[in-house]
């Protein structure tokens, strides 16, 4: 027999709010990136923070005992040499020049005679003018040796008078000190003192060695005694 038709009732959904459907998708949606931003931050936070994080830690263990109250000292031994090395500049030693003498030059046609001039003078001094005598220590040496013997003075004495006209004119008859007009082998101050022995005392050697002896007698007694005030005062 047929069955009678029945009818079921269908229970009738709730009716959609408006809206409820939207907010749960979008909640859902923020909390998926909310939990993959940590989870970012989580592995950025191993990488950076600790990249050995999951290292096998390295073991230590200490064999002996520590004694905190006793203390112990390092001693360092070195050994080896040391060796300095000094350098200096190179240098030369130069040898001062030598001083040059110059000694007043003669004339060759003056002669010892009594005819030459017995006045004459260098033009620019005012000095006896040593051009116009020739100067020949030997002779005026041999002069004096028998100048000396006639007043006695041989040996010693005459030894003395050579060293005192030696160190004053060199035996030169024409030996002028430019810087007080000293002048001759006994070098009298002024030179014309010497005409008093002769008026060739310009130019003769035995007119001037007179002179000169007679002064050394006359001033100190003998050649050694003037010899000994030369050497104590540098003049006589």
């Amino acid at each position: 027999m047929p069955k009678p038709s029945q009818t079921v009732a269908r229970p009738q959904s709730a009716p959609a709010v408006r809206g409820v459907g939207r907010r749960t998708t979008r909640s859902g949606r923020l909390a998926l990136q909310v939990l993959g931003l940590a989870a970012v931050g989580a592995c950025a936070f191993v990488t950076v923070v600790a990249p050995n994080l999951g290292a096998t830690p390295a073991s230590a263990t200490f064999a002996d005992s520590f004694d905190q109250t006793s203390w112990t000292t390092q001693e360092l031994d070195v050994s080896g040499s040391v060796a300095a090395s000094v350098f200096r500049d190179s240098y030369s030693v130069t040898e001062a020049p030598k001083p040059v003498i110059v000694e007043a030059s003669t004339s060759s046609t003056a002669t010892g005679s009594s005819s030459s001039s017995s006045t004459s003078t260098s033009s620019d001094s005012g000095c006896p003018d040593p051009n116009a005598a020739v100067a020949d220590p030997d002779t005026a040496k041999a002069v004096a040796l028998d100048l000396a013997a006639a007043r006695g003075w041989t040996g010693a004495q005459y030894d003395a008078l050579i060293a005192l006209w030696s160190r004053e004119s060199g035996w030169r008859v024409n030996a002028l000190n430019k810087s007080s007009c000293a002048y001759g082998i006994p070098q009298a101050l002024p030179g014309s003192k010497m005409a008093s022995a002769g008026s060739d005392w310009l130019t003769n050697p035995a007119t001037q060695i007179t002179w000169g002896l007679n002064y050394i007698q006359g001033r100190y007694g003998d050649p050694i005694s003037a010899l000994a005030h030369s050497d104590a005062n540098h003049w006589y």
